[in-house]
């Protein structure tokens, strides 16, 4: 593997927690992730407090688009070296055929834009998020990829969001 990678974050609207995750990966990285974000079926808008937080880190918000996972499963689309689902419906899904065969896995949060009980709320659901993915991105640029084989590395990728979640 070389030392930048492509990571993919899919989830079915691709409003907030792939938006997020292709952000924080990016950014939290400086250049040894690029991270890309997709929807089974996209919404055609970034939620606001993404765009609000990919600010913050300053992200280019020119980059943001919510699209769907086709354009990443097709000859011209950037090689993928990770496949990271955020969403359970996502997850469920019969996705398309990723070429290169890029280790995948399954990180679940809560959708942040279901919160319906105030802005303060939906500010604090997505700062989980935020923090969630966060913490797992930071697990995933500590593992020697040079040194693991695509089974340790599925197996790394998937170890790393059962390690978070029951903490």
């Amino acid at each position: 593997m070389s030392n930048q990678h492509n990571i993919l974050f899919l989830c079915t609207g691709n409003s907030a927690r792939s938006i997020l995750g292709e952000v924080l990966a990016t950014t939290l990285s400086h250049g040894r992730f690029i991270g890309y974000s997709a929807g089974s079926r996209p919404v055609n808008y970034v939620h606001p407090i993404a765009l609000r937080i990919a600010k913050e880190l300053d992200y280019p918000l020119e980059k943001l688009r919510s699209k769907s996972w086709d354009e990443f499963g097709t000859d011209r689309a950037p090689h993928m070296d990770f496949i990271i689902t955020v969403c359970d419906s996502a997850a469920g899904e019969e996705c398309p055929y990723w070429p290169g065969h890029p280790a995948s896995a399954h990180w679940g949060f809560a959708d942040p834009t279901a919160v319906d009980s105030g802005d303060a709320a939906m500010l604090d659901a997505f700062r989980q998020v935020e923090m969630g993915l966060r913490n797992r991105i930071e697990l995933l640029m500590d593992l020697p990829m040079d040194k693991l084989d695509h089974l340790q590395i599925k197996n790394e990728l998937q170890s790393i969001h059962h390690r978070l979640k029951f903490r």
